[in-house]
């Protein structure tokens, strides 16, 4: 059975994709594969690029992707996968579906139930500076820490995922650590002293904390590894 001709607008799924030896026909510029054809960002695509290629499919996130442009493929005629990850307690089921969809089988792997052990460690978890901004819930980061007994100080700030809030005001919410990823914004050891206000500061690839899919289960023990 020939399986469907794929584009993928989300860096997760690309890689995962990958990993199931399911290249995509094209991806996005942040999807980290040189080799394949890249259709413009996550949230600018170049959706006539796209409708160009013919895809049989094409993948988006709810949070990763913008509504307009899943809008727009779908009115040119394609066919539009979309996957909504915020919890590591309903990927199995998004991922299987995926994995349906793009002709994988079994492809994936179940996780299974992930227990949350009570938090011993209130962390920050800045994704953005200009204005500041940090990791909140309902995200797949924020859960994936609480599997790992890490607790988000930035969890009911603000009315959105990724509510501003600064390294002062997170030491006055508790935190006790700063989790740096080095993505979306490239935080890095220069970072250090602005961010130590909040806490020790432990630098993390941003990826292993945001990206979800076949990269979850070994981010979950590197992660585990570096904030021990």
């Amino acid at each position: 059975m020939q399986r469907p001709r794929v584009v993928s607008l989300v860096p997760s799924v690309t890689e995962t994709l990958v990993g199931w030896d399911v290249e995509p026909v094209a991806c996005t510029r942040f999807c980290e594969q040189p080799g394949l054809v890249h259709v413009g960002g996550t949230k600018d695509p170049d959706v006539a690029a796209v409708v160009e290629l013919a895809p049989d499919l094409v993948v988006v996130d709810e949070e990763e992707n913008r509504r307009e442009d899943a809008e727009a493929l779908a009115a040119a005629g394609l066919a539009v996968h979309v996957l909504a990850v915020r919890d590591l307690a309903g990927l199995d089921e998004q991922m299987h579906h995926l994995a349906a969809a793009v002709g994988a089988g079994a492809a994936w792997e179940p996780l299974g139930p992930i227990a949350e052990p009570p938090a011993t460690r209130r962390a920050y978890v800045p994704i953005w500076k200009r204005p500041w901004m940090a990791l909140g819930e309902p995200t797949y980061g924020s859960a994936l820490l609480r599997a790992l007994g890490i607790a988000n100080v930035a969890a009911g700030v603000g009315d959105g995922a990724y509510p501003l809030l600064d390294p002062d005001e997170a030491r006055r919410r508790g935190a006790d650590l700063v989790i740096a990823p080095d993505e979306p914004y490239p935080f890095a050891e220069r970072h250090r002293p602005q961010l130590e206000p909040a806490g020790p500061v432990v630098f993390v690839d941003g990826r292993d904390l945001l990206w979800w899919g076949i990269r979850t289960r070994p981010a979950l023990h590197r992660l585990a590894a570096v904030l021990r």
